[in-house]
């Protein structure tokens, strides 16, 4: 059986601040992300299975993908919490925004690292994931591929 690769494409509102950054982006500012999720398998071949000829369902991958990147950063502002913009987003928090405190500087780099983990850690054992692309602007992303990480 071949070995197939599978994408699905999402979309989400987040906003984001760099702290230390010596341009605009140290500003509190948003981007419209598009996140492609890439995955590789071989089709399931059992003609029982509900889910034959399918590397993974595209609605399995869809609800993890949902579930532990696009429901939690969509419409969030994300602020590394070992900065003073901690204090902004007790105030954001206070006043009832959605706030992410995350262990590094929320650029498109370090976010797709930690989307990575997060998929990998939910993928059924027999699918890999393959590679991200996080779209920040029309011309600008970035990409993880596992062959760079093994």
């Amino acid at each position: 059986m071949s070995t197939i690769r599978i994408t699905k494409q999402f979309s989400f509102e987040t906003g984001h601040a760099l702290y230390g950054y010596d341009g605009k982006c140290r500003n509190v500012h948003g981007h419209s992300y598009k996140l492609h999720v890439t995955v590789i398998g071989t089709p399931i071949s059992d003609a029982n299975n509900v889910k034959f000829g399918m590397v993974i369902d595209f609605t399995d991958l869809k609800k993890i993908v949902k579930d532990e990147i696009v429901d939690v950063f969509d419409h969030a502002t994300v602020f590394n919490k070992n900065t003073p913009h901690v204090e902004l987003a007790k105030e954001l928090k206070d006043r009832g925004h959605n706030v992410l405190l995350v262990d590094y500087q929320p650029t498109s780099e370090m976010m797709i690292i930690d989307f990575a983990i997060k998929i990998k850690n939910k993928l059924p054992s027999y699918v890999q994931l393959h590679s991200l692309k996080l779209q920040e602007t029309d011309s600008s992303y970035a990409q993880w591929f596992a062959s760079d990480n093994s």
